[in-house]
């Protein structure tokens, strides 16, 4: 089952309809996989928890497949999700802390209703950076006092896990299993995901709910996912995709998702494509080693008929940014998310866990809590005239003087960025952006480039992102050691 670790969803899909192995035999082997390089071997400690009936669920819908047919293209294929999206099993939601280290969750999140709906098997939980790199400066990407450190497969040890869906990033680069769910406040799927050679969608805020997931901000929060390939993450990401009543975010997406993104996969997507390269984010933040990985991008761009507008500058970028709205944002949506768990969990609000971190700091707090006291000291009712006109501020120079302005001034279909450099603004305005991979330094290390797009336009950057990675074929599998 080797070839199993980097086979795509349809491939897995079509050996099982035309039974050469089944979903059980497929849990099992990544399974084993784990076992041989999560805790032991390669030591990528991508996991944080597994689920102890994916074998029984495995089942259930092998029997289903023979009775009444497959649901769709993920029924009976394993993925990981993320540790702050709560599923209501016998799995914990901790977000990585200690402190809701036994939080259960008292009902799915909306996007895990979808993916079982979709038949899904949520084969475990992915380590992440604890409270999804929103507790201390010093944080390493990639540490939680509950899990420990994820190790990047492609150098463990040596190069950056990302943060903080870094867990979901190793394991998916691992093939820990078909592909994995991560969520984003700024950066979080974007940046593991390049540095783990993955393909990542950020999409669109409201495209997929925010319901049941440990939040920042109301304004920025989004779970997406995080594959192998575009085909692999378009199919993820329609299965993810839906209205949820209890999610006003979603409401304005009707119209302009789709549950099936496998359409808009088209190898000539760049054809005639204007895309704009951001090249003040080139010479101030690329290294030399990044350049000619850089630069053989755009060749490849240019070869499949795109038309690259060169030089663009985000009006707003020199701004002086912050992430003052995070912190008023955090509070209010932590205190909601732990009101509504089980009566019986002791921990009730922000207050509590700094409290319980306090009263557990050698295990608690390696690198401190600053963040989570600062984000206490706001009020909680989002009264506060700074975080008004700090949130006004952001929209402001992230869409009307921000990537509107560029869109708009130029007639781009899409920005292109190095890696993952320019995901804080397109993340405060709330636009998808895609990340692919575009080869690797002399180290080894993974570097990857950045499609940012209007709000909605995920089929655009499907279309963009599948016709390079076509005719690029960069990503490698990492090498994993016992």
């Amino acid at each position: 089952m080797n070839e199993m670790r980097e086979a795509g969803i349809l491939t897995l899909q079509k050996s099982l309809q035309e039974g050469l192995t089944t979903s059980r035999e497929l849990t099992l082997a990544y399974l084993e996989h784990i076992a041989a390089h999560d805790k032991q071997g390669a030591g990528l400690n991508a996991i944080s928890e597994l689920n102890p009936d994916a074998v029984h669920i495995a089942d259930a819908l092998d029997r289903e497949r023979q009775v009444q047919g497959e649901r769709g293209p993920l029924h009976g294929i394993p993925v990981l999700i993320k540790d702050n999206v709560a599923t209501a099993d016998h799995m914990h939601t901790s977000a990585g802390s200690l402190a809701l280290a036994d939080s259960y969750a008292g009902r799915d999140a909306f996007v895990v209703q979808q993916l079982r709906k979709a038949g899904a098997i949520i084969l475990g939980k992915t380590n992440m950076t604890e409270w999804a790199n929103f507790m201390a400066d010093s944080m390493p990407n990639g540490y939680s006092s509950r899990g420990g450190q994820v190790r990047n497969p492609y150098g463990p040890g040596r190069f950056d896990a990302g943060g903080s869906s870094s867990g979901s990033g190793a394991a998916a680069a691992a093939g820990f299993a078909a592909a994995a769910v991560g969520t984003e406040t700024s950066g979080s799927i974007l940046n593991p995901s390049a540095n783990h050679s993955l393909v990542g969608i950020k999409p669109t805020v409201g495209l997929v709910s925010r319901t049941g997931i440990i939040p920042i901000a109301y304004s920025q929060d989004t779970a997406g996912p995080m594959a192998r390939s575009v085909e692999d993450a378009a199919i993820l990401l329609g299965a993810m995709t839906g209205a949820d009543a209890d999610d006003p975010a979603t409401g304005a997406r009707n119209g302009v998702s789709f549950t099936d993104y496998t359409p808009f996969l088209d190898k000539n997507g760049l054809r005639g494509a204007r895309i704009g390269v951001v090249r003040s984010f080139i010479d101030d933040v690329m290294t030399e080693e990044q350049q000619p990985l850089f630069e053989a991008a755009l060749r490849i761009l240019r070869e499949q008929g795109a038309i690259l507008v060169e030089n663009i500058r985000i009006p707003s970028e020199q701004e002086s940014w912050d992430s003052s709205v995070l912190y008023y944002e955090f509070k209010s949506g932590v205190n909601a998310y732990l009101s509504r768990l089980p009566a019986s969990f002791p921990i009730r609000t922000l207050k509590d866990v700094i409290a319980w971190n306090k009263a557990n700091a050698p295990s608690a707090l390696g690198f401190g809590q600053e963040i989570l006291e600062k984000a206490e000291l706001t009020s909680g009712s989002l009264t506060e005239p700074e975080y008004l006109q700090s949130r006004l501020c952001d929209l402001r120079r992230s869409r009307t003087e921000g990537l509107d302005a560029a869109f708009g001034q130029h007639q781009l279909d899409c920005l292109l960025f190095p890696h993952d450099f320019g995901a804080d603004i397109a993340a405060k305005a709330g636009y998808p952006s895609i990340t692919l991979p575009a080869g690797y330094e002399p180290s080894g290390k993974p570097f990857g480039i950045m499609f940012t797009g209007r709000a909605y336009s995920e089929p655009l950057l499907i279309r963009v992102g599948y016709s390079f990675e076509q005719a690029s074929l960069l990503r490698v599998p990492p090498q994993l050691s016992l």
